[in-house]
């Protein structure tokens, strides 16, 4: 090979570095935009929501009883993080406030403690459960989870241990493992998906894997961040993505 077409190999992959470099960098600064226009638009979120709280977030939609915006210490004890993992099932594939429905009727029943769910009966819990809809499903994943969550005696669980208990999957895995223990792992939801696809940022049908590892990619690991970060893409979705057709005067496409 003479040393001109070794010149412009040479150049052309230094001419490719610096696009992929500047490509990510483009992709970061959009992610941080992103981040910082709906902070701004929004605020602190106060996400995982407790019910013994009496904080609130009048601003957000929906329920807004029990969040505890800029407070980043929760869940403080066992009782609270027995709480968020309960919510996480109970919340799967239904509206948050039927979800709570569900966690208040456990809550009368004196059963917001993993021994006494376990002594519950089946029909009692189902009854308790059916407002967060999947009854039958629902109150077995409780007991799944409730379970395990008594066999790691107080020690916090990896990804992949959590994901072989019988009802938990990934984003139910990720909700438990950012809220309850505080670990930085990014919740993907179907808002996020579908507003990043909407904005031309993502495919529509990227895998959770793969649009959870871009947003771990071009984040620093921040729990406070992460837990805000997911919040606020639920409130803004609330507003903007929730009926078609999606992102009308979505305030983020000025961004793009």
């Amino acid at each position: 090979m003479n040393q001109n077409v070794k010149s412009r190999i040479i150049k052309s992959n230094d001419q490719l570095a610096i696009i992929l470099n500047r490509v990510l960098s483009m992709r970061k600064s959009v992610f941080g935009k992103i981040y910082e226009k709906l902070y701004h638009l929004y605020g602190p979120q106060g996400w995982w929501p407790l019910m013994d709280l009496e904080t609130e977030n009048p601003d957000k939609t929906g329920a807004t009883k029990g969040y505890h915006p800029l407070n980043y210490d929760l869940p403080q004890t066992r009782k609270q993080q027995y709480e968020i993992i309960l919510g996480a099932i109970l919340t799967q594939n239904t509206a948050w406030t039927s979800a709570e429905k569900a966690l208040w009727n456990l809550k009368k029943l004196n059963v917001l403690d993993p021994d006494k769910l376990l002594s519950l009966d089946d029909d009692t819990l189902k009854e308790a459960v059916r407002p967060a809809g999947f009854l039958n499903q629902k109150s077995m994943y409780l007991l799944n989870i409730t379970r395990f969550f008594l066999a790691l005696d107080g020690e916090i669980p990896t990804r992949k241990e959590i994901l072989r208990v019988k009802g938990v999957g990934n984003e139910t895995a990720d909700s438990i493992l950012l809220y309850a223990y505080k670990q930085p792992e990014f919740v993907i939801d179907t808002y996020t998906k579908r507003i990043f696809s909407h904005l031309g940022l993502v495919e529509d049908r990227i895998s959770y894997m793969s649009l959870k590892k871009l947003f771990q990619d071009n984040l620093s690991p921040n729990v406070p961040v992460y837990q805000e970060y997911h919040a606020l893409i639920v409130e803004h979705a609330k507003k903007y993505y929730q009926k078609k057709p999606y992102g009308t005067e979505c305030p983020l496409k000025e961004l793009i």
